[in-house]
């Protein structure tokens, strides 16, 4: 078996500013993870390939930085990893990154099983997983709670707020991973002297490399775009309840908070 894992380096949430002035995030001394959903996704790839004997290949586009996501997957077990990096990539939005995310899937395929995180903390769309499958048109099951090998394929548990169902699939098939899914495990000591200090055993593949449209890539061929980005103005307002006693003033704190409608 062959499983795919689609991971994207983001930058720690709880770290990062926005500049005011451009409306764009800070980035700059700032730390780099991997996407959470995604690391369940590959802890779910990893527990497969301990079961059936898979290979397991991680994949990641981004800037040349982003090898140090590609080695904290390899140092978790996974078997092959490759950057899918180049500058015509820059400015894509989902629709242009599954474009070239499929690419490479191919490129570098066949999979027998995607997987994606859910979603990207972001960018929170959780369209770019669904994309891809659209675009190597292939079946999908996001929100995987649960997932095993079953006599016919795939035997997995979806979680939705209406419920959970459960569903059987035959590969080749994306599934899309929420954090219920696993606990993602730590890297051994040994493999990660072996994949940060070794050698640099990721490959890179260009646009040059692929089989892609070029007018459906970058911030050109992208057909949505963020107008803007903001932090959000919390403003506070305090007001003094007057009254000769507890009770009026608790009389006059209900009054009011029903004018505002929170009661």
């Amino acid at each position: 078996m062959k499983i795919a894992v689609c991971v994207k380096q983001v930058p720690d949430t709880n770290e990062v500013k926005i500049n005011q002035e451009t409306g764009t995030l800070i980035r700059e001394g700032v730390p780099s993870i991997i996407n959470p959903d995604d690391k369940n996704a590959l802890e779910a790839a990893l527990a497969l390939k301990e079961e059936e004997e898979a290979r397991v290949t991680v994949l990641s586009m981004g800037p040349p930085q982003a090898k140090a996501a590609l080695k904290e997957a390899l140092a978790m077990g996974a078997d092959e990893a490759w950057l899918v990096s180049d500058r015509a990539f820059g400015g894509s939005d989902t629709w242009a990154t599954a474009t070239i995310m499929a690419a490479a899937i191919e490129k570098t395929g066949p999979y027998d099983a995607i997987f994606c995180g859910r979603q990207a903390i972001d960018g929170d769309t959780a369209q770019v997983g669904p994309e891809i499958a659209e675009f190597l048109g292939i079946p999908q099951i996001t929100y995987v709670k649960e997932i095993k090998m079953g006599p016919g394929g795939f035997e997995v548990i979806r979680h939705t707020e209406t419920g959970s169902y459960r569903m059987a699939v035959k590969g080749p098939v994306l599934f899309t991973a929420i954090k219920e899914l696993n606990q993602p495990r730590y890297p051994k000591i040994s493999s990660i002297f072996k994949y940060y200090d070794g050698e640099d055993v990721i490959g890179t593949l260009a646009l040059d490399d692929l089989d892609i449209d070029h007018t459906q890539i970058g911030l050109k061929g992208s057909p949505t775009n963020v107008f803007r980005s903001f932090v959000p103005i919390k403003e506070k307002h305090t007001e003094m309840m007057e009254g000769l006693n507890g009770k009026e003033k608790a009389v006059m704190l209900v009054d009011k908070l029903s004018s505002l409608k929170l009661i």
